[in-house]
């Protein structure tokens, strides 16, 4: 009895242990800067933000006069987006890309993650569609682990989307045989990308896909959550790479060579 006392403490003291190094792990995360989270509390013109279900922001795009005109293509099809956060990086850090995106008229759907990491739910984009059935054209995308996780729910999902955006990302997942249009952008002085393994998977994606080089970009500027570790030296300002993204996002999908 003694023993089988001691042993159960002992199991309690490693259990202990672990989950106290799993609290520690997941509460050191990068978090939204307070710009990127006045995107959500004060909406842009044009915009308006909503969030039908815990854990889901929508950035949608809404007519307004006084809007300045983002999206100069003649556009008839309603597109959206279903966005996957980097890994442990706070959802809202990328809520400047969902506004500049919804200015540019397409609905952006930002989903936060268990713990702030995708792979801990990279299905959380099913049932979002079905909430906007005035939606003609999806589209998954994310940011560095955010993009993979995608990648890998569109490898069971591709039929339902048309499309994939990987920001500083890469898919894991074979798909180059899915009919997906796949955009790929990163910035040439990310850090944090692991290029060799880029390189690799860049075979997993249709030959077809289009790849977009942002001069002077780095890994963290996606989003606005502060410079991340590993990084490059950026060139552009955070809000200079997210409206180039936005812009390259825009042309890609409204079907405009880039």
């Amino acid at each position: 009895m003694k023993r089988s006392k001691k042993l159960l403490i002992a199991i309690a003291i490693v259990v202990a242990a672990m989950i106290a190094v799993a609290a520690v792990y997941l509460n050191d995360y990068y978090r939204a800067s307070q710009m990127a989270q006045q995107c959500i509390t004060q909406p842009a013109d044009g915009v308006e933000v909503t969030e039908p279900e815990k854990g889901i922001t929508v950035f949608a795009p809404i007519e307004d006069p006084y809007a300045y005109e983002w999206n100069v293509f003649e556009t008839d099809k309603k597109v959206g987006i279903i966005f996957y956060p980097g890994g442990k990086v706070e959802a809202e850090s990328y809520a400047p890309l969902m506004s500049a995106l919804a200015e540019r008229d397409i609905l952006a759907v930002l989903v936060s993650m268990p713990g702030n990491l995708a792979v801990f739910d990279k299905d959380a984009a099913e049932g979002i569609q079905e909430m906007y059935p005035e939606i003609e054209e999806w589209y998954m995308a994310g940011h560095s682990l955010g993009g993979s996780m995608a990648a890998s729910y569109l490898a069971e999902a591709a039929e339902d989307f048309e499309g994939l955006i990987l920001l500083a990302s890469y898919s894991t997942e074979d798909l180059s045989g899915s009919g997906l249009n796949v955009l790929s952008v990163y910035g040439d002085q990310d850090g944090v990308l692991d290029m060799a393994k880029y390189k690799e998977y860049k075979s997993n994606l249709p030959a077809d896909m289009t790849e977009y080089i942002i001069e002077g970009g780095c890994h963290a500027y996606f989003g606005d959550y502060g410079p991340q570790e590993g990084d490059g030296e950026p060139v552009k300002t955070v809000a200079d790479q997210i409206y180039e993204t936005a812009d390259i996002i825009q042309i890609f999908i409204f079907d405009y060579s880039v």
